[in-house]
């Protein structure tokens, strides 16, 4: 085991149990935008495919996409601790023949690093999208970094996605909705078939997440799904959200 010793990791279940995940048991960890991002991906995903984890962390959604059928992963994670612990959770959940795990930033796979280009059917990302300005930093340095958006960091992975992609392959992301300015603009000229689905904390409360699926090299116009809603008016999940937390759902991005 690596990533340091025993007591600073948890073993925990994700993807209906189907997955357990060391992970550090302070600082960033595994939670609802990761069910939320495996959910999307999972709604576009073919059998057999070749998929991208950016942002990995632990490796959480794309082990999530090996145990559901992905033929190959390849988790893109930049902090040193969090890849090696997903390398750790792809071996013991029996995965480490069809994932592998490259340390690195996302602005450069497809560039000697990682994958070769057009060589993919999906990328999955969860971007850092913590705006430093707007929001206080953690002050645990992993967690800060997990959360803190850079400047340009949606062209930047945008542009990786469209590198790794074949033609007709997708690219899913999780993202604040305040992002959508820069989304579209990045997707521009790589991608089409724009599908945007607002993630509602409640039904009547304005969405705090924004899943999105793009078609690389298609030229079908933006669409707006219906919201998404994870919590009912008692304050628990949902049916669907229940749903998705457990692995046992889908989320529709076409």
């Amino acid at each position: 085991m690596t990533g340091g010793p025993a007591s600073d990791l948890t073993d925990d279940g994700f993807f209906g149990g189907r997955l357990k995940l060391l992970q550090p048991a302070r600082g960033h960890r595994v939670g609802t935008d990761a069910a939320l991002l495996t959910a999307a991906a999972l709604g576009r995903m073919g059998k057999a495919a070749r998929v991208a984890d950016f942002g990995a962390g632990v490796g959480a959604v794309g082990l999530s996409l090996a145990v559901a059928g992905a033929a190959h992963a390849t988790l893109v994670e930049i902090e040193p601790a969090a890849a090696a612990l997903a390398r750790d959770n792809a071996g013991r959940n029996g995965l480490g023949s069809r994932v592998d795990v490259t340390l690195a930033d996302v602005a450069d796979v497809g560039r000697g690093v990682g994958p070769a280009p057009d060589m993919l059917d999906l990328v999955a990302a969860n971007p850092p999208f913590d705006d430093a300005g707007r929001f206080r930093a953690s002050p645990d340095a992993a967690r800060a970094r997990a959360h803190a958006a850079e400047a340009g960091l949606v062209e930047l992975w945008t542009r990786a996605a469209a590198r790794l992609l074949k033609p007709g392959g997708v690219f899913v992301m999780i993202h604040r909705p305040e992002a959508i300015g820069d989304i579209v603009a990045a997707c521009a000229g790589r991608f089409g078939d724009l599908r945007l689905r607002p993630v509602h904390p409640r039904a009547d409360a304005p969405a705090l997440r924004l899943l999105v699926a793009a078609t690389k090299g298609r030229r079908g116009p933006l669409a707006l799904l219906p919201g998404f809603v994870l919590h009912d008016s008692d304050g628990g999940f949902t049916p669907e959200a229940a749903d998705v937390q457990r692995g046992r759902a889908t989320i529709a991005m076409a």
